[in-house]
């Protein structure tokens, strides 16, 4: 049993969530203490006993520790089993990272599985729906992987209620992915999404945006959605030949549109200005596919703590050295192999 330590890194759900991934997908059991230790209420929240509990439906795994606050879990996974599967977080907690723990293990199952996810699919603290579809997902299959999510319902914080359902198809092993040139700019656009909340506030994010980009006037878009509670984000999709980037501003009370859509333009800035093709985000997302491929490169900003902590990790499950190298000012290139 691999033993870990909840604290290392970035000391919150990402380890869980990895640790949970790689255990199922190799059928290693683990032990992790001081779960979130670093964060203000440490523990198992919410949507991280949801991950935890589908962890072990999907995989027939034996556990301890499972229930709110707990800080310790063990995991000792059975044979992963296809199938369909609802899991409700119950709260606004990120659907998204629920997917994010169970579909490596499903990817290689026997069978085709189909998942329902409810719970917050446009949360500050987790990538949107909108970027899973888009960004990351389009680069799984580029690997060989066969998955499709569909956004039944949207979810904002702090109500939730959203439903996505994913369908999985079993693949063979991933293919490697070099991502180390973006290429040119073939498409923007920036979309507002409005859930019982004032049309103008679109308008303004949108008028904000154009102003800063000079966007031709068909790049622009509202959307409004229902759902079970209010809600307002901002994305600006950029499509380039070799991947798609979405960056998100997610509108909160007290804050003006402008300064949500102007969120959204600095962290699109900076990857643009950088010229590399994938963003912070998408690194932390592409680490771990390119692990279990065991083969890929890309080219990307100075990694997150979330992505470091996983480089830390995955030696731990598998065979595989994930290598950061400076390939220029602000510009790294990461190899797993």
């Amino acid at each position: 049993m691999i033993e870990l330590d909840g604290s290392m890194g970035e000391g919150g759900g990402q380890i869980l969530r990895s640790s949970l991934a790689l255990s199922m997908r190799t059928g290693t059991p683990v032990r992790i203490r001081d779960i979130r230790a670093r964060r203000a209420r440490p523990g198992l929240m919410r949507q991280h006993l949801t991950a935890v509990q589908a962890a072990a439906r999907v995989s027939g795994a034996r556990i301890e520790g499972d229930e709110v606050g707990s800080r310790e879990i063990s995991f000792e996974p059975g044979e992963v089993r296809p199938g369909e599967y609802r899991f409700d977080i119950g709260t606004a907690g990120s659907a998204t990272l629920i997917l994010q723990t169970v579909l490596p293990a499903l990817l290689h199952a026997g069978g085709p599985s189909v998942l329902l996810l409810e719970g917050g699919t446009h949360n500050p603290q987790a990538p949107p729906f909108d970027f899973l579809d888009r960004a990351f997902l389009p680069l799984l299959r580029r690997m060989g992987a066969r998955v499709e999510a569909v956004l039944e319902r949207p979810g904002f914080y702090p109500a939730g209620g959203g439903r996505i359902r994913v369908t999985v198809s079993p693949s063979g092993p991933l293919d490697g992915l070099e991502l180390l040139e973006r290429g040119e700019i073939l498409e923007q656009r920036a979309i507002a999404i409005l859930s019982a909340l004032p049309r103008h506030i679109a308008e303004r994010e949108l008028r904000h945006v154009e102003g800063e980009t000079g966007w031709a006037p068909s790049a622009f878009e509202i959307r409004e959605v229902r759902s079970p509670g209010p809600g307002n984000v901002l994305l600006l999709e950029v499509e380039t030949a070799a991947v798609t980037e979405v960056f998100t501003g997610f509108g909160e009370k007290g804050v003006r549109a402008e300064e949500v859509a102007e969120r959204a333009l600095r962290e699109m800035r900076r990857w643009l200005d950088s010229g590399v093709p994938v963003g912070e985000h998408l690194a932390d997302q592409l680490l771990l596919p390119l692990a279990l491929a065991g083969s890929g490169s890309f080219v990307t900003l100075p990694l997150s703590l979330h992505a470091t902590t996983q480089i830390d990790l995955i030696p731990r499950f598998l065979d595989v050295r994930i290598a950061v190298t400076p390939v220029g000012e602000g510009r790294f290139r990461v190899t797993a192999g």
